[in-house]
């Protein structure tokens, strides 16, 4: 077996580890199936597409954090996960700021891997290597928005609101998003200056991202024309 596929089994074992530890008597049964909802659906496709398409160890790894903190947050119902106590003294605040942390995360440990992902199955290039990944972090944070938005909508009650962790903040939703969006940022100016290091076509894939190809023509009603006619 080639030692990239040990070292996938080993973060799947450690992973596995951190999942039964955190199904382990959690602050909150109900919260904890609701936080990991997401996990019971996205990991089996993960392992599954990695058949198909395998991302770097670089890319598995930092999901592997991501998701770690994630089980951590769901053990003790995000709000009150008792080692952030010393992150909210340093922040001046009472508020347990675990969770703004794992939103920070997310943009900072999973917006490589989406990068990866657009390079490799969208070619994307120069610039657009960049940004996209921010833009698709800020998507996916909108959407997990809406998802806790109907969380208490359809359980309503206490479980609905600990799934929320707003702890009592009206633009909890807003900072999330922000916290995800300063990660991302910050990951992609990690990934820009390594590459800007390393890279000696870094420029000139820059400056090729925004140029068009000899044939580019308008989409819209001018593409559909075409079509038409050719059909």
């Amino acid at each position: 077996m080639e030692k990239s596929n040990w070292y996938k089994i080993f973060l799947g074992l450690v992973l596995l580890i951190a999942f039964i530890w955190a199904a382990i008597n959690p602050a909150s049964r109900d919260v904890w199936w609701m936080e990991n909802a997401l996990i019971f659906l996205f990991v089996p496709l993960i392992i599954l597409a990695g058949f198909y398409f395998r991302l770097s160890n670089l890319s598995y790894t930092l999901i592997t954090i991501f998701l770690i903190l994630h089980l951590i947050g769901s053990h003790y119902a995000y709000a009150n996960v008792p080692f952030a106590a010393n992150l909210s003294e340093f922040l001046g605040t009472t508020r347990n700021m675990y969770d703004r942390l794992v939103h920070l995360c997310f943009g900072l440990l999973i917006a490589y891997p989406l990068r990866e992902a657009f390079m490799r199955v969208a070619k994307t290039k120069g610039f657009w290597g960049y940004y996209l990944p921010i833009e698709l972090t800020l998507a996916f944070s909108v959407i997990y928005e809406f998802i806790e938005w109907g969380a208490i909508i359809f359980f309503g009650g206490s479980a609905g609101m600990d799934f929320v962790g707003a702890q009592g903040d009206i633009w909890d939703a807003h900072k999330d998003m922000f916290m995800a969006f300063i990660g991302s940022i910050i990951a992609m100016s990690i990934t820009l200056i390594v590459n800007i290091s390393i890279n000696k076509n870094f420029w000139k894939e820059m400056k090729e991202s925004f140029q068009l190809q000899k044939n580019d023509s308008p989409l819209g009603e001018e593409k559909i024309a075409k079509m038409l006619k050719s059909k």
